[in-house]
């Protein structure tokens, strides 16, 4: 486990993505158990040969242009712990009645169809991905004139970091476990290895080569800290994290 770090920061802005590889939604608090946030990628856009729509192309994931400028949410007021089934927002942010027909249209394929996991994971890699301030702020002073905030990164908490943090603060959290709010507890097992999707436009982001490029040449391309749950809880705004 190494050194305690203490109070690293506390929760900005939690985000959930309900359908992967859409736009999330913001929350205030959230359920978090052994899979992740309630709900969080729970539904994925899927062809006939099992893949599930993304940003890259590799054994489980095809690539599919267009998702990102679509997003997701779960209805307000849901009840219990799957707050679905989620609706697909159009990119102009409006519901669409039939999301498989809407997905088939907007991506000029037949083969897919919006659907639940079941026995393959949707995720990438762990469960839930944390991203600092200290982190975002230094992207945006090394690419100016380029819209950048943490949804190009697509985290699911966004801690704020005290003034003078360095960027990639993330990095000395990893082997250790941290404490956020009054139960959630949570480990940090490695980083991310980013991808063209941060470089996609989406909704009101323009495309820009130069995000991937410039985390590229700083961190081997790696930008997070990802984590598995050891003891579920709620995450809520406001939350410090306290690593140790």
């Amino acid at each position: 486990m190494g050194n305690d770090l203490g109070v690293v920061g506390v929760i900005e802005r939690l985000w959930r993505y309900p359908v992967k590889s859409t736009g999330g939604e913001r929350l205030h608090s959230v359920d978090v158990d052994e899979r992740g946030l309630a709900g969080d990628r729970l539904y994925a856009v899927r062809d006939a040969e099992g893949r599930f729509g993304s940003g890259k192309n590799t054994r489980r994931f095809r690539r599919m242009d267009g998702l990102l400028h679509l997003g997701s949410r779960y209805p307000r007021g849901t009840p219990g712990p799957e707050p679905g089934p989620p609706e697909l927002l159009d990119p102009h942010g409006n519901p669409v009645a039939d999301p498989t027909a809407y997905l088939r249209s907007h991506l000029g394929r037949d083969d897919v169809e919006l659907a639940r996991e079941g026995a393959v994971s949707h995720f990438d890699q762990l469960p839930l991905s944390v991203l600092t301030t200290a982190t975002l702020d230094w992207i945006r002073r090394e690419v100016p004139g380029v819209a950048v905030d943490e949804r190009r990164f697509r985290p699911n908490i966004l801690v704020r970091t005290p003034p003078g943090t360095p960027p990639f603060v993330e990095d000395e959290w990893i082997g250790h476990e941290a404490a956020v709010g009054d139960t959630l507890r949570i480990e940090f097992l490695r980083s991310s290895e980013r991808c063209v999707m941060t470089n996609q436009a989406q909704r009101d982001l323009p495309h820009s080569p130069l995000i991937l490029r410039t985390i590229a040449r700083a961190h081997d391309n790696r930008l997070d800290a990802l984590a598995r749950i050891v003891a579920p809880g709620t995450a809520a705004v406001g939350d410090r994290l306290v690593i140790g």
